[in-house]
């Protein structure tokens, strides 16, 4: 028996806020020299889009956003930031699970769902969004939930894996695997140029997933998880009480490279004993175009090789944990019938998670 990733909706919000954060962070760095800086690390960030909950403003007139949730000089408690992920969480998670089929296919799905697995790190509420998704979706009220917290960008694939254990277990299992991340909500008041190209990465989105044993989409292989070494203060994810605070070192995508060669020549490695040329896809967590770099030196892999993730980061920027999933999304529709591939995903620890995936079709 084998678990199959059958279906992946995603969903960003209406809001593209990238431009005019680039025009805000501008207005916050003191000199010439620190603005040329900023200016090139856009122009060499490959990110075109992000999006967010809430509206641009008007810098003209002296707003941040639209809706007036960041005032200069009396920025959101984390108090009010969660109340507003709480509201807008759900409401991004419904429109992704409602991508993930047609109506009239969705209402025959979702009371088959007898697992849920909800994987965020940008909010907390209690009841949790996994409760809020069950009284939304009108999933069976004995619906088996699971929450995968705080993992950063790449609790995708653990959750994933989750979900797997339990197709495992019951062939007639099907589980909701649903990402939601609001890392706009997470803004702090800074003039350091360090800070505003942490935040230049991010947007929100969110993913769903349906993983059953039918064979459909991508059958789910096997996982792998690595705690890189030296590096549990290169990537930190702190509750503070303006909003969390992320610390992200420049020297991530140095400790990912290593890595990976190690991994690469490793038989028990990330690679499985394999080559990277054996690995014909690859769903590798967009966190930025210094770690696309990274993973693309580290693997020796061709240019072409990370083109969906690249395609991603332009499109959405880094959504944190459903960043793989829009990759992966790619995959199902347009990879070749039978290929194999390697998904990774990185997060604080520092962590790689890593998952092998075959396209359903012949070879």
């Amino acid at each position: 028996m084998s678990a199959w990733l059958q279906r992946i909706g995603t969903a960003v919000p209406p809001n593209d806020v990238h431009a005019a954060f680039v025009a805000y962070g501008r207005t916050l760095l003191h000199t010439a020299r620190e603005q040329q800086v900023f200016d090139r690390m856009v122009e060499r960030s490959g990110i075109h889009h992000r999006w967010s909950v809430l509206p641009p403003g008007r810098l003209d007139a002296g707003e941040i956003d639209g809706a007036g949730f960041y005032r200069p000089g009396e920025f959101p408690s984390t108090s009010a930031r969660m109340a507003l992920y709480e509201r807008e969480a759900l409401t991004l998670a419904q429109a992704a699970v409602a991508a993930l089929a047609p109506p009239d296919t969705l209402a025959t799905l979702l009371p088959r769902v007898t697992h849920l697995v909800v994987a965020s790190c940008t909010g907390f509420s209690a009841p949790g969004l996994d409760v809020l998704l069950v009284d939304a979706l009108g999933l069976r009220t004995n619906v088996q939930r699971t929450v995968v917290g705080f993992m950063g960008c790449s609790a995708a694939l653990p959750a994933l894996r989750v979900a797997q254990q339990a197709v495992l277990a019951d062939a007639d299992a099907l589980v909701l695997v649903v990402n939601v991340e609001l890392s706009s909500l997470h803004l702090h008041e800074s003039d350091s140029l360090e800070e505003l190209l942490s935040f230049l990465l991010f947007g929100d989105a969110a993913s769903a997933a349906l993983v059953g044993s039918v064979p459909r989409g991508a059958e789910l292989l096997d996982f792998q998880s690595r705690l890189l070494p030296a590096s549990r203060d290169l990537i930190t994810w702190h509750i503070g009480n303006h909003g969390f605070v992320m610390q992200l070192s420049g020297q991530v995508p140095v400790a990912i490279m290593q890595a990976l060669q190690t991994e690469a020549r490793a038989p028990d490695g990330l690679l499985r004993g394999l080559e990277a040329k054996d690995y014909a896809l690859w769903a590798v967590h967009a966190g930025g175009r210094t770690v696309l770099d990274a993973v693309q030196r580290g693997l020796a892999l061709p240019e072409a090789a990370l083109a969906d993730s690249r395609a991603v980061l332009g499109a959405v920027g880094n959504v944190s944990s459903a960043t793989v999933m829009f990759v992966l999304q790619r995959m199902l529709a347009h990879g070749p019938p039978g290929a194999h591939g390697l998904a990774l995903a990185f997060g604080p620890g520092v962590s790689a998670e890593s998952m092998r995936f075959q396209l359903a079709g012949a070879p």
